[in-house]
């Protein structure tokens, strides 16, 4: 990845952190609560007047890996 678009994400980050404040220490507490391989992630996104989607995953050993990354990124803020 070249360093603009670095930029670019650290900037969006941050915008996504600003507009939605919570969801960043839920995804914390919920890996420090004990988020590991075989725990179940629930999905749901409902548009402004429209149906409901919904999905799940199981969260996989690989996924724990980039997760302890995501999370060792954001302790570097």
């Amino acid at each position: 990845m070249n360093p603009v678009d670095l930029f670019r994400l650290a900037e969006a980050r941050k915008k996504f952190n600003a507009n939605h404040p919570k969801f960043g220490p839920f995804l914390k507490a919920a890996y420090e609560y004990g988020l590991r391989e075989g725990s179940m992630i629930y999905i749901s996104v409902t548009p402004p007047g429209g149906t409901k989607i919904e999905t799940n995953l199981i969260v996989q050993d690989s996924d724990m890996e980039m997760l302890s990354e995501f999370m060792k990124m954001g302790s570097r803020e």
